[in-house]
């Protein structure tokens, strides 16, 4: 890998950070859909809220909550540091974590440690690595994916498909014929489970169909409503390049606001799910603006086996809240469980939700 080309893959990754941290780069036209949804309350629970417990499984392990800690950075010095403290929460609250893209990894042996600390702090935890579809596309090899895996000790391989955020990044990759056909190669020949994440557009079922028959065993929705890549990707483009008359105004306020929200996601693979048997052992995460714990509860009703979350887990790290956020969460989690009657996370995902009209 070039200097150049290192250089501009760092750049992008700093970018990437402070943009969500403190950028305006929420949909303007549609929100998660979880605002539609509310339990049905319970006036007699019939428990104690000390009884609770928030503990459940994934991928055949068990995890202390239902809340996954979500791709968010690596491959420049920096990202270490962050890497390491969210291993540590992960491994505080014994809940999984997810990687950000291991691209550079590949391209460049420098920053692999900004990878591979997350299993140094998170030892008991599962840990996913994580590629892009470009790269899956163009047919990484067998190798090169085993060097990711054991770079982070790695439960499963996330596998992200960010066609918007590709399509409006200056350095954009939009090559993504064969996607499918190289998937399912990778599916059958590495030797853990692979995860295929949306990145704030949404997998409608149709395309989670797909994947299943591919081999993928989790689809995670990372639907609209949270980060839209596009925006983020279009503010690095404004500027580098000043105004971008790539697309037309109307279309442009269009494509930046596109994708499925993550309730209609959700609903939608869970109807798939229930009218074909042969999907039902798939699990699903909820990510795509999930920001506290009664998401992830509506989350978990929904369809979800868990919620991740990475923006509002990231700006927690930034000011120093990262352990306390993730309790309050895990506090709203449990109050919703106190008043709908639920002791556990599977009594919880069995629990009526009313539409608001």
């Amino acid at each position: 890998m070039s200097d150049t080309k290192n250089n501009i893959t760092i750049e992008r990754k700093h970018s990437h950070v402070e943009i969500c941290l403190h950028g305006d780069i929420g949909f303007n036209r549609k929100t998660t859909g979880l605002e539609r949804f509310e339990f049905e309350h319970n006036a007699l629970p019939e428990l104690s809220f000390s009884d609770i417990d928030l503990s459940t499984t994934f991928l055949g392990r068990k995890i202390g909550a239902p809340l996954m800690i979500s791709s968010m950075t690596g491959g420049y010095r920096e990202a270490a540091v962050l890497n390491q403290r969210l291993a540590e929460a992960a491994e505080h609250f014994n809940i999984p974590l997810g990687v950000g893209s291991m691209r550079q990894a590949l391209e460049n042996s420098s920053h692999r440690q900004s990878f591979s600390v997350t299993r140094k702090y998170a030892p008991s935890v599962q840990i996913f690595a994580n590629i892009g579809a470009p790269e899956i596309a163009k047919g990484v090899t067998e190798h090169n994916l085993n060097i990711l895996l054991e770079l982070v000790e790695a439960d499963g391989l996330i596998v992200h498909l960010n066609a918007a955020q590709e399509l409006f990044q200056p350095e954009g990759n939009t090559h993504f014929g064969h996607v499918l056909e190289q998937l399912t190669k990778i599916t059958r020949t590495i030797p853990v489970p692979v995860i295929v994440k949306e990145v704030g557009c949404g997998i409608s079922s149709s395309a989670a169909r797909q994947l299943i028959e591919a081999g993928v065993k989790v689809i995670d929705v990372a639907g609209a409503g949270g980060i839209s890549w596009q925006k983020v990707e279009e503010i690095r483009y404004t500027r580098q390049f000043g105004q971008d008359n790539r697309f037309s105004l109307p279309a442009l306020e269009e494509l930046l606001n596109w994708g499925i929200p993550t309730a209609q996601c959700l609903l939608d693979i869970s109807m798939l799910k229930k009218k074909s048997p042969q999907f039902s052992a798939i699990e699903v995460i909820a990510s795509g603006g999930i920001q506290c714990g009664t998401d992830i509860a509506k989350s978990l009703a929904l369809g979800a086996q868990l919620a991740a979350s990475a923006r509002y887990i990231l700006k927690a790290l930034h000011e120093g809240t990262l352990e306390k956020t993730i309790e309050t969460w895990l506090n709203d989690l449990r109050a919703v469980m106190f008043l709908t009657g639920s002791a556990t996370i599977e009594k919880l995902r069995n629990k009526k939700l009313i539409i608001i009209q």
